[in-house]
């Protein structure tokens, strides 16, 4: 079956699905295909904290009111090192941006219910994706949906939006592919228990990371550090609290404990592919970028991405313009390596390196040593901890 669209769309992810509503309100017709099930996708644990910015464009477009309702609105995050926890305050450094915390899970769920009501095209379960002729004005968009039936959509633009493994990027002949694989991973938990924070807590220890975010008023989201080779039956109910309770135990503070519902193990690393465009198919999201989640940048990224996508695809199919089509790889990964760079930077403030990592035990004991110097350059200056402040809640979105 061939079919024609303005904007064919590979993923049915934050990145993909957002685009597709911010096209159509600006009047562009598109399709989109995903190869996972409606199901799996708006239940597959993702990032959790949005950024300023991006709880602003969700509101703007009409897709905040369960956000507003059910999201949690913070004003900083927890540092916690050395016998010590303290407060970075968002609002008082960067003029007032916060964040909230609303799941991934959440956000796609929105997307898709609202696509759906507006008669988005939407397939899922397809196979067999592949693009075609995208150095041309044609390019071509193939796939099986879940009926067996092949179809082919010429498009005047197709849209990568289908995360690490997807087949858009390998479509971009002589990319740059930039990438770091750290030496750890997370080990992360979805339990059935109130938080025992009011803010997410980032810890520093001689056990390893961890953290303490959330999901809800009843459902925290935890994470320790772990070895990338560890395997998640290794890691019982019990052994995991043990390490939860060494890792963010504070005097005066309790760690509740409940139901572990989920878990699951997370490499880190940090990929950037440039450049996101060639010809008439453009990358967003983990298609082009992927960082470690301690910056809490992967889906506020995406949504940058789409955000610019958005203007470029509507410039130059509506209007007739190419210019904000031909900077979208430029613009976007002004912001993307910036982005990389606050990860790297959270990443390794915070985490135990491997001894075997360092020449010698002496040399991870002045990494350690530094790691403590930083952390409390940030929580002792005014400047530090707005730099922080300013990357974590986000920048403007372009």
């Amino acid at each position: 079956m061939r079919t024609r669209t303005q904007v064919g769309i590979i993923g049915a992810g934050p990145a993909g699905l957002l685009l597709q509503h911010l096209l159509a309100q600006q009047g562009v017709d598109s399709v989109l295909v995903e190869n996972r099930s409606r199901e799996y996708c708006e239940k597959r644990q993702r990032a959790g904290v949005l950024e300023h910015g991006s709880v602003e464009l969700l509101k703007e477009i009409g897709l905040g009111d369960r956000m507003v309702r059910e999201g949690l609105t913070h004003s900083g995050i927890y540092l916690q090192f050395d016998g010590e926890r303290h407060h970075i305050d968002f609002p008082s450094l960067t003029g007032g941006r916060t964040l909230t915390v609303y799941a991934q899970t959440e956000v796609v769920k929105d997307l898709i219910a609202a696509g759906l009501a507006a008669g988005h095209q939407l397939h899922f379960e397809v196979s067999e994706t592949a693009v075609r002729d995208i150095d041309t004005e044609r390019p071509v968009l193939s796939f099986v949906d879940a009926d067996g039936v092949a179809h082919e959509v010429e498009c005047d633009a197709i849209a990568g939006c289908d995360g690490f493994h997807g087949v858009s990027r390998p479509a971009i002949p002589s990319l740059r592919v930039s990438e770091r694989t750290y030496p750890f991973a997370w080990l992360g938990i979805l339990a059935t228990v109130p938080p025992s924070t009011d803010e997410l807590i980032y810890a520093h220890s001689p056990h390893g990371f961890a953290m303490h975010s959330m999901r809800s008023t009843e459902v925290s989201r935890l994470y320790i550090q772990v070895d990338p080779d560890e395997k998640i039956e290794d890691w019982s109910d019990e052994r995991i609290w043990e390490q939860l309770q060494l890792r963010l135990g504070h005097p005066g503070w309790t760690l509740s404990e409940g139901p572990i519902t989920e878990k699951s193990i997370t490499p880190m690393r940090s990929f950037v592919a440039e450049p996101m465009r060639h010809g008439r198919l453009f990358l967003a999201g983990d298609a082009a970028h992927i960082v470690p989640p301690t910056g809490a940048k992967g889906l506020n990224l995406a949504v940058a991405d789409v955000k610019v996508l958005a203007n470029a695809l509507v410039r130059l199919l509506v209007e007739g313009k190419a210019d904000l089509a031909d900077a979208y790889s430029e613009t976007c990964l002004t912001r993307v390596w910036r982005s990389t760079w606050f990860s790297w930077f959270m990443t390794s403030m915070l985490h135990r390196f491997p001894v075997e990592s360092f020449a010698s035990p002496a040399e991870a004991e002045f990494q350690e040593r530094l790691q403590i110097a930083q952390l409390r350059q940030v929580v002792s200056s005014t400047a530090a901890a707005t730099n922080l402040a300013e990357n974590y809640a986000g920048w403007p979105l372009p």
